[in-house]
C-alpha cells in the first residue's frame, strides 16, 4: 500500500529486491505542485497548531479510524482486494501497543482538522547493502487534495523518520501505471529499479 500522490512515492528506489508489501502504497499523489524538495532536514513533523496551514504530523491513536478509511480508499484506488475488517485495531496494536514500535504513521491534515492523506514507514534490512534502510510501505492522499503541497510535505516527514532513526536511504514502490506518481517521485530525484512483486501466502501449520 504506498502511494496514492499520483505524484506520489512508491517506486522501487533501489535493485533490492525486497519481499515489502508496498503495494500502493499506493502513489496515489497525483498532482503534486512541482516545488523542489530540499534535502534540509528542516521539515520534521510537528504536533504544533501551524497557524492555519496544512500540516504533517505522527498519527494518535484517535486518527485511526480515518486512517483505516483512507487505507481503504488507497486499495481501490489500487485495484486491490477490500482490506480485513478491524484494521484500525491492528494498526493500533502496531504503532502504540509496544514499548518499541517498528511501524510510523505519519498523516495529512487540514486545518480544519481534517485527515486527508496518510504514510506508513518501517526500518527494514538490505542484504546487498549489509545495512538497514527505512521502506515506505504506504503514500497517500484522498483526491481533491493534491496539489496543496501536502505530498512533499509527507515525504519530506518519511525522510526525517529515517534521518531520526540513523538511516540514510527510503525506499518504496509505485504500481508502473501510475504516471502521476512516477512523475512526483522523479521530481524528488528518486531513482527507479523495474521489477515484479510477488506475495506467496503461509499457510498455517498443519493446513
Amino acid at each position: 500500500m504506498t502511494d496514492e500522490v499520483t505524484d506520489e512515492v512508491t517506486d522501487e528506489v533501489t535493485n533490492e529486491s525486497t519481499d515489502e508489501s508496498t503495494d500502493e502504497v499506493s502513489d496515489e499523489v497525483t498532482d503534486e505542485p512541482t516545488d523542489e524538495v530540499s534535502d534540509e532536514p528542516t521539515d520534521e513533523p510537528t504536533d504544533e497548531p501551524t497557524d492555519g496551514k496544512p500540516r504533517v504530523r505522527h498519527a494518535r491513536p484517535a486518527d485511526l479510524p480515518r486512517v483505516a478509511e483512507l487505507a481503504a480508499e488507497h486499495a481501490v484506488y489500487e485495484k486491490a482486494p477490500p482490506l480485513a475488517p478491524g484494521l484500525a485495531a491492528r494498526l493500533d496494536a502496531l504503532l502504540f501497543g509496544t514499548p518499541a514500535p517498528r511501524l510510523r504513521c505519519l498523516v495529512a491534515e487540514l486545518p480544519d482538522g481534517e485527515i486527508v492523506g496518510y504514510a506508513t514507514c518501517a526500518p527494514e534490512i538490505s542484504t546487498w547493502d549489509g545495512a538497514e534502510y527505512l521502506h515506505m510501505d504506504c503514500l497517500f492522499l484522498r483526491d481533491g487534495h493534491r496539489g496543496l503541497g501536502l505530498g512533499p510535505l509527507l515525504t519530506d516527514a518519511v525522510t526525517a523518520e529515517a534521518r531520526s532513526l540513523g538511516l540514510t536511504e527510503v525506499q518504496w514502490q509505485t504500481p508502473v501505471w501510475n504516471e502521476g506518481a512516477i512523475r512526483f517521485y522523479d521530481r524528488l530525484g528518486a531513482g527507479a529499479a523495474e521489477k515484479r512483486r510477488y506475495t506467496l501466502r503461509v499457510p498455517p501449520q498443519g493446513s
